[in-house]
């Protein structure tokens, strides 16, 4: 089963000595900057936002050492929000081509929701350790084969919620949306076109189409529909963020988009992995 618990959390104390550390490595009161960091959106929107930090993680290749990767995650998308701000439009992939869509205010709005980006930064985070799983599965009666699947196969996924019990369904309803955003906004190539992809299923298919962007906005929508409405997501305080995924969907591509081409490049594939046809 997924873990349900997939709430973003606070920084760990390695996170918030790194950023005062790097922003204000002269404060008189360290543990009041740490505490501040954690508690006050605005302050932590400065603080992690700055230059520096930015500079540091991008020149560093032990980053991973120092940091959680939650954290540089959040570092790309604040400074992204503020490049966004002078840019005039954001890009989308048609077929080999990159087309100008004049939606920044839009995204800018989307990325300013309270949670957004932590939410955002802690998915991507979420990427960087893919988990397989073996699960028996019902042939006929008496007879079960092991499948093995792993956290990025929507296909899997789905078939598990929905022969899951209700309680346990939160984390694949959040681990479905989240893979097709995080494929359709990080790997948005992968998913431009309709292709037949090899892979096996619970149910036994072999082969199978590989998903379009649209059709992974469909899903990813429907999905966090659904984990929205799940009691699991009001225990986690996560309905409202919920809501502005499914809502915003389109939006919420964009800074992944940003992240992954004005930062990552072809390291996105050593940090991620090579991305499963889903």
């Amino acid at each position: 089963m997924l873990d349900p618990d997939t709430t973003w959390p606070n920084f760990s104390e390695g996170d918030l000595d790194f950023v005062i550390e790097n922003v204000a490595p002269d404060a008189a009161d360290p543990a009041a900057l740490k505490k501040l960091v954690s508690q006050d959106p605005q302050f932590r929107d400065a603080m992690v936002g700055d230059d520096s930090l930015l500079e540091r993680i991008l020149n560093d290749e032990e980053i991973f050492l120092r940091i959680s990767p939650a954290l540089y995650f959040e570092i790309l998308l604040r400074r992204s929000y503020r490049d966004l701000e002078t840019a005039s439009y954001t890009e989308e992939r048609e077929g080999r081509a990159s087309i100008p869509v004049f939606d920044t205010p839009d995204v800018l709005k989307f990325m300013k929701r309270p949670g957004v980006i932590e939410y955002l930064a802690s998915m991507m985070a979420s990427f960087t350790r893919i988990h397989s799983y073996v699960v028996p599965v019902r042939v006929r009666k008496g007879i079960r084969r092991r499948v093995r699947y792993s956290d990025m196969d929507v296909d899997s996924l789905i078939h598990f919620a929905a022969s899951a019990d209700p309680a346990q369904r939160f984390g694949y309803y959040k681990r479905i949306a989240d893979v097709c955003l995080f494929l359709s906004g990080v790997f948005p190539d992968s998913a431009s076109r309709r292709t037949v992809v090899a892979g096996s299923t619970p149910a036994g298919s072999r082969w199978r189409l590989r998903r379009t962007i649209e059709e992974y906005e469909r899903e990813g929508r429907r999905f966090y529909g659904l984990a929205q409405d799940h009691p699991a997501a009001r225990a986690l305080e996560l309905s409202a963020v919920f809501a502005t995924l499914r809502e915003d969907f389109t939006s919420a591509r964009k800074p992944l988009t940003f992240v992954a081409t004005r930062f990552l490049h072809a390291q996105k594939r050593r940090l991620f992995g090579i991305a499963p046809a889903s």
